[in-house]
């Protein structure tokens, strides 16, 4: 590609060349890009770990489906308070959601109201998806690339609750069940599907089973929760037994994030 002089007939720097950033020859260098600048906002926030919500961004508080707004909200603030009280100089579990409307947005304005950092991770798509304003804004993010924004999905997660939700849902849930489920991940990950009646007809797991396509104990990876009080119990007992009860006093940890334990 032809890189335009500056006015004084200079080539520009590479790396200020946005010309060429955009091009399809600087891909590996934006996609870089969408792991270190997150990186760095995390180490510099204290953000050790995360609790991701997932959820559909259609759901309204007043619509059908409006009482898991509220649940979403309530449990993301009750977590908040809770880890919060946490011992030790980093920011641990934080809630972090895909950044958008719905679901996404009870989680993060549960965690503001408590008077916690929160985590959007937004993407850039052709309808605007505009991140909400409960976000904190050094820990707002915009991913071009979708496998980047389910990488910082997956990698400072110690939980996962899944609200109601589509397509994105989904795949979002499938590919962290995945992750467990073939030990990608070197670390023990809580997952909480939230809304039984909903998700025990939306996926037949048990049929999963019957048909051979998983094994009986993969229904192990995850349970059911119908109530934030209910949900907000199984994560303080996981949490606590897996990633608080067995490490070392917070005076002898490094302050950064989490992130040495994940083979993703």
């Amino acid at each position: 590609m032809t890189m335009n002089p500056t006015s004084d007939g200079h080539r520009p720097l590479a790396y200020k060349n946005e010309e060429f950033l955009d091009s399809p020859q600087a891909r590996s260098l934006r996609i870089l890009s969408e792991y270190l600048e997150p990186l760095s906002h995390f180490h510099k926030e204290r953000v050790r770990d995360t609790i991701v919500f997932f959820g559909s961004a259609r759901l309204k508080p007043e619509g059908p489906l409006g009482g898991y707004y509220e649940d979403a909200r309530i449990l993301a603030r009750n977590i908040t308070a809770w880890t919060m009280k946490l011992p030790g100089p980093n920011h641990r579990f934080v809630i972090c959601s895909g950044g958008g409307p719905g679901i996404m947005e009870a989680a993060n304005r549960g965690a503001n109201e408590a008077g916690g950092k929160t985590v959007g991770l937004n993407i850039g798509l052709p309808f605007e998806q505009r991140p909400n304003p409960f976000i904190t804004p050094e820990l707002s993010f915009e991913f071009h690339y979708f496998f980047m924004r389910k990488f910082w999905f997956a990698y400072l997660a110690k939980a996962l609750v899944v609200f109601p939700g589509g397509f994105g849902t989904l795949d979002e849930m499938s590919e962290l069940l995945t992750l467990a489920q073939t030990k990608k991940l070197q670390k023990k990950i809580t997952i909480i599907l939230y809304g039984s009646t909903y998700w025990k007809e939306v996926i037949n797991f048990d049929a999963l089973v019957k048909y051979g396509t998983i094994a009986p104990s993969d229904l192990e990876l995850f349970s059911y929760a119908d109530s934030p009080d209910e949900a907000l119990e199984i994560l303080q007992t996981s949490l606590t037994r897996h990633h608080l009860q067995v490490e070392a006093p917070p005076s002898e940890r490094e302050v950064e994030p989490d992130i040495a334990k994940s083979t993703i």
